[in-house]
């Protein structure tokens, strides 16, 4: 079977059905070297030099998840969605760095089994240890994600200015670090950031949460190129996109917000104290084994019935007892 081509693997699931904390955002997986390589200065032991939306986003979910991951670097492994998000956003990458005229599917297919090999070389991926049919369902789902530009969006009437655009500056009182998928030119000429996602879209009540992050990267290409971008979007692959207007109204509680995330890491890593928060998330969390608050809401939640073994955390600590 030639790659990424269909098979008899059935029709269309959804792309990727991932658990909240499982990445599938690969800017979250570059972010945890950039936020920890910087030499330390005055900063509180653990304090990283730039925070990316990805870090402040864990912190906020469970401050001490974050710390055992970006302060103790313990690992945390990417699953098969963070993998073919990764995947895909490499392929997709490559795609628009090409001419207008020659962004089609076809040059997206000869694109993915050019990455293929890549991916299929990342130690993570190996660790997977799919047989060949986990294998051939990966490169379709990663081609699914691919392939759902194209409902999206015509590939050839964007108008890039750059792909995967490193960005380091200062957001508000914070130092900030991320990585933007597509920056481009609208009809009108003005700037646009566009960031892809390979997992499931959010229903609309959520939307804002996730649309926090691709605002902070407007207000990053603001402060580094000294030019507003007009609107930012999500495009959720094969399903929907979700747009803003870029405005002063929509920045600025994003923007003070991730200044708030900033105090509290300061003042955890400053007095050593990352309280968990627990909830539903812990079933899925890697760092459960180490948690003691998490396994007891682990434990709870299997008990009322309302988590099962679908859930990682669950399966490693019956293993574990």
């Amino acid at each position: 079977m030639e790659l990424f081509d269909r098979d008899d693997l059935g029709s269309g699931e959804a792309l990727f059905d991932s658990a909240a904390f499982d990445v599938t955002d690969p800017e979250a997986a570059e972010a945890l070297l950039l936020d920890s390589t910087a030499p330390p200065d005055e900063r509180a032991p653990g304090m990283p030099s730039h925070l990316s939306p990805s870090s402040a986003s864990t912190f906020e979910q469970c401050a001490r998840r974050w710390k055992l991951r970006y302060v103790d670097h313990l690992p945390d492994p990417p699953g098969i969605a963070a993998l073919a998000g990764t995947f895909a956003h490499r392929v997709l990458e490559l795609l628009f760095q090409h001419p207008a005229g020659q962004r089609t599917r076809e040059r997206a297919k000869a694109l993915a089994r050019e990455v293929w090999p890549e991916t299929e070389a990342d130690p993570h991926f190996q660790a997977l240890g799919l047989d060949d049919k986990g294998g051939r369902e990966f490169r379709w789902k990663g081609w699914l994600a691919i392939d759902g530009l194209w409902a999206l969006e015509d590939p050839t009437r964007i108008d890039v200015v750059a792909t995967e655009q490193h960005v380091l500056t200062q957001v508000g009182e914070v130092p900030f670090r991320g990585i933007v998928d597509r920056l481009e030119r609208g009809p009108d000429g003005t700037l646009e950031v566009t960031d892809y996602k390979s997992g499931r879209a959010p229903k609309a009540r959520y939307s804002d949460d996730r649309l926090a992050q691709v605002l902070l990267y407007a207000a990053a290409v603001e402060a580094a190129m000294g030019e507003r971008p007009s609107r930012a979007r999500l495009l959720y692959l094969g399903q929907k996109s979700v747009d803003i207007a870029v405005t002063t109204a929509a920045v600025t509680p994003v923007v003070d917000a991730l200044g708030a995330t900033w105090q509290r890491m300061q003042t955890a890593c400053a007095t050593h104290v990352f309280a968990p928060r627990t909830g539903p998330l812990c079933g899925w969390c890697p760092y459960a084994a180490r948690c003691p608050e998490g396994q007891a809401e682990i434990r709870r939640r299997v008990e009322l019935g309302v988590l099962g073994d679908h859930a990682p955390a669950v399966t490693q600590l019956a293993a574990a007892s």
